[in-house]
């Protein structure tokens, strides 16, 4: 749940605002000019191979590894420790604060269905007399 999050360098953010605000670095200006040349570089049976294996790849992802299954534990086990960590924060009610609750409740239950029994027992008859 409430994760730390470390705080970001002020080249972190000098990056973030430039990449929103529009703005390309030279670096990744570079990186994309790269991109596309390899992209074309190389002969039909390297191309292939590339997707071959990358096909590969997406294949073994797909395989639950074992790894993952405990990561999917370890985070279950932690959020189960912040559950018990939060609740021992709460302040509960004495149980003369409850029993009082419980009967304001009550009372206040019963005082607004008596009212609208009452606007509908009237409203009830009118449209009758309006009717007949």
């Amino acid at each position: 749940m409430a994760r730390l999050q470390r705080k970001k360098t002020s080249s972190a953010k000098k990056k973030k605002k430039q990449s929103a605000a529009g703005v390309a670095s030279p670096r990744a200006k570079n990186d994309v000019v790269a991109k596309k040349t390899t992209m074309f570089t190389g002969s039909a049976r390297e191309i292939k191979k590339r997707s071959s294996s990358s096909q590969t790849k997406a294949l073994a992802r797909t395989k639950t590894e074992p790894g993952k299954v405990k990561n999917y534990i370890n985070q279950g086990l932690q959020f189960l420790r912040e559950v018990k960590v939060e609740l021992k924060k709460v302040v509960w009610p004495t149980r003369k604060q409850t029993l009082t609750s419980t009967v304001v409740v009550l009372i206040l239950t019963m005082i607004i269905a008596t009212f609208l029994g009452v606007v509908d027992i009237g409203l009830s008859s009118l449209v009758r007399v309006i009717l007949y």
